[in-house]
């Protein structure tokens, strides 16, 4: 399947608000089911950030963020937040949005970590990040309620390997 990577453009919320309208979509992120398209808006609209879409025929099918900061002693790092559309899974977008955060992560952001939290079960994730590199470095036991119970995430971070 051909898809293209490229930034995010204010033109992009309407497909990010229907990627955000199912459930086996936010089930995995930490926003909550239901979400208007202004509070997707405004998932993307901090300056800070740096989002890279997936676009398939001319709809944006998926959204990779590194969730940059201001704070001076880490600059250094980056959060990493992910969604694809459910008719898009297991068929490499996230693999290619992954790969190219952190090509711009390491060759022109200036990144030396990347982290993330990801649902302990989401084994398909967890799978996807260990290859691009991410160690885990621990589990935050019951950190998040989802489906009527508290579940555990896996802490996980990958160092630049030209930092080493």
């Amino acid at each position: 399947m051909e898809h293209i990577i490229r930034c995010l453009e204010n033109t992009d919320t309407s497909d990010l608000a229907e990627i955000y309208s199912f459930q086996s979509v936010t089930q995995n992120t930490s926003q909550v089911p239901f979400l208007s398209s202004e509070k997707v808006a405004s998932l993307f609209s901090n300056p800070d950030h740096y989002t890279l879409v997936a676009e398939y025929d001319s709809k944006v099918i998926g959204h990779v963020t590194l969730f940059m900061t201001t704070k001076v002693r880490d600059r250094h790092c980056s959060g990493v937040g992910i969604a694809i559309h459910p008719d898009f899974h297991g068929k490499g977008v996230g693999k290619s949005l992954m790969i190219k955060a952190i090509e711009q992560a390491d060759n022109w952001l200036n990144l030396v970590r990347l982290e993330l939290e990801v649902h302990c079960d989401n084994p398909t994730a967890v799978a996807l990040y260990e290859k691009l590199g991410f160690e885990h470095e621990g589990t935050k036991r019951l950190s998040t309620f989802k489906h009527g119970k508290y579940s555990d995430m896996f802490v996980m971070s990958r160092i630049a390997p030209n930092f080493r």
